[in-house]
């Protein structure tokens, strides 16, 4: 282990990283778990894909989410069943899950509608039995109208609907061939006949995103439309766009329901609350602590990522309001307007809690921005450990480091 101290008048400051012992196991961390003794390096071997994207953390794609294993481990030490956990940025509700899985009560907020759809839908206490026999029916029922050719007729009234609906809607003709168009606009004319709406917006939402007219090796930020055969690097052959979306749209309703009944199993009654508000602004309830990663600066911009689902669902864009956006850039400017905007979140954050409650922070520090924000947060620093990531799946898929910051309020 490797340890470095630093004083000031204000505080001390301890650096851990640790990898002289096996990666932590998130299981065995209690709060008597000293964090020098916190291993956070692991490897594909100790903590595989499906580890990390377990039941129903896989419902949908996203990029710069953390692991549910890092907030497991700081949801043990720092906090109890019962107590409540916010995420001011709480994105696709990595944080929400696991506090239910722990029996401990969570808030999130978030600008981007399609979060608060994603993160609603993973943490819904459903009735099995009814989002079985929905995502079920409405599948069949886009079956008949797309796939059975003597059936096309049964939903032609919602066809024409859509059309007509859709007809200037340039984004979702250039990205999507005919058919996978009219599939997937079957489908969602037909989700407000359900009482779940929110997993059938995922299922469609997910169904879009690997139906765009894109190589299979590009799906995150893909800058124009595939319309030609190409050589698949993901697959080493010539691969063709592809051109319907119905088979994306029963895999991942059979997915789906797999993961919703996986997770059914593992989740209590601990509640949880999820707000569609910018959380610099929000009147923020009571809470125990937090648990967040904040959105890097000048790395992605989050609305931008889901861009089909915004077109396809018709969800309000609040892109001018996202903290570090890519389109910014990294910019002397954009990281010291990030670094107000952070500020501006934890001192809210900081008025709903208690004196001595933590803030855990995760992020990429790699412009040292997070001292100056802890300065004008005026939190003392516990500790800050090093985290190395050698495995991301998604955009970023080299190593790097992160850190994970434990505040405390004054």
């Amino acid at each position: 282990m490797k340890k470095d101290t630093a004083q000031t008048k204000e505080e001390s400051r301890v650096v851990f990283y640790n990898d002289t012992v096996e990666p932590t196991i998130p299981a065995n961390v209690t709060p008597k778990t000293p964090l020098d003794k916190l291993n956070l390096n692991w490897r594909e071997r100790d903590l595989p894909e499906k580890e990390r994207t377990k039941h129903v953390h896989r419902l949908h794609p996203y990029l710069g989410k953390f692991i549910p294993q890092l907030v497991e481990i700081f949801l043990r030490k720092y906090f109890k069943p019962g107590q409540t956990v916010l995420d001011p940025f709480s994105g696709s509700g990595t944080t929400l899950v696991q506090a239910n899985e722990l029996g401990i009560n969570s808030i999130g907020y978030d600008i981007s509608a399609f979060n608060i759809i994603l993160a609603r839908a993973k943490t819904k206490h459903y009735d099995l039995e009814t989002v079985h026999y929905e995502v079920l029916d409405i599948l069949e029922k886009v079956r008949q109208a797309t796939q059975d050719e003597a059936q096309q007729m049964t939903l032609w009234s919602a066809k024409k609907k859509s059309s007509k609906k859709n007809k200037e809607n340039e984004y979702l003709k250039k990205w999507f061939a005919p058919q996978a168009f009219h599939e997937l606009l079957a489908y969602r004319d037909l989700i407000e006949n359900y009482e779940d709406q929110d997993i059938l917006k995922i299922i469609l939402s997910r169904s879009a995103r690997s139906s765009r007219l894109t190589t299979h090796f590009d799906l995150d930020f893909p800058k124009k439309p595939q319309t030609e055969p190409y050589w698949c690097y993901k697959h080493s052959r010539t691969c063709v766009p592809t051109d319907d979306a119905f088979q994306f749209i029963r895999r991942y309703s059979l997915d789906t329901l797999k993961r919703i009944e996986e997770f059914a199993t593992h989740r209590t009654n601990a509640e949880v609350q999820i707000f569609h508000e910018d959380s610099r602004k929000a009147h923020i309830p009571y809470v125990d602590g937090v648990i967040t990663s904040p959105p890097y600066v000048g790395l992605i911009d989050y609305h931008d990522q889901h861009k089909y689902a915004y077109e396809l669902l018709g969800l309000e864009d609040r892109s001018g309001f996202e903290i570090g956006a890519a389109k910014r850039g990294s910019s002397q400017k954009a990281m010291k307007s990030y670094q107000e905007g952070i500020a501006e979140v934890f001192q809210n954050v900081l008025k709903s809690m208690p004196k001595g409650g933590r803030l855990i922070v995760v992020a990429g520090d790699r412009h040292n921005l997070y001292g100056e924000i802890g300065k004008m947060c005026n939190v003392k620093v516990e500790a800050i450990i090093q985290r190395h990531v050698n495995r991301r799946t998604g955009r970023r898929s080299s190593d790097f480091f992160e850190s994970v910051f434990v505040w405390r309020k004054k």
